[in-house]
């Protein structure tokens, strides 16, 4: 029948193909299972702990990737104004910036997953409704953002994803090192 959706489908506006959207949230939702995993049966301490030559943390890492997940799925919404002028940061923002990729005096990893759990919720509901995934805006200053350059909602998505399976790999190995214990194999 004509201009009916079924259940499993989110209703479009644009010419994305139907399962583009479920393809989208299915590759997330694997990634963001291989990063979550790497912290089973992991105490807070031994979520904060750095194992390797890096800064980086099993919770810190978590938190980075809700940071990000949670700022580029707002700027979906409200183009660069979600996000901070990076042109313009200070030591103290870049500080605070930092303190993203550890884990800090009272959090916890329980706390850490349940943020997590929230923003992945809220986005996978952003790509489920999305009125169309061509949508485009410009990048935030950045000096990695080429000037005047613009990303549609499904660039971004890609973007997160990428993210997202970048640092689970970073994750493997961090918690390979912390106690031998691995995501495959």
């Amino acid at each position: 029948m004509s201009g009916t959706t079924t259940v499993n489908e989110p209703a479009t506006h644009d010419s994305t193909p139907p399962g583009e959207r479920a393809d989208l949230l299915e590759s997330l939702a694997k990634h963001r299972h291989f990063l979550r995993f790497t912290t089973r049966d992991l105490t807070d301490e031994q979520a904060g702990r750095r194992t390797t030559a890096s800064q980086l943390c099993l919770g810190g890492l978590i938190k980075h990737v809700t940071s990000v997940e949670r700022a580029w799925a707002q700027f979906i919404l409200d183009g660069p104004s979600a996000m901070p002028d990076f042109t313009a940061m200070t030591e103290a923002d870049w500080a605070r910036r930092a303190d993203e990729f550890r884990m800090l005096p009272g959090e916890t990893l329980e706390g850490v997953l349940l943020d997590y759990a929230d923003v992945a919720r809220r986005t996978d509901e952003l790509v489920a409704t999305l009125p169309d995934l061509d949508a485009t805006q410009p990048l935030p200053k950045a000096p990695w953002s080429e000037p005047g350059a613009r990303w549609s909602a499904r660039r971004v998505l890609m973007h997160i994803i990428a993210e997202t399976a970048q640092h689970a790999g970073h994750a493997d190995i961090i918690r390979e090192s912390l106690d031998g214990a691995k995501t495959m194999g």
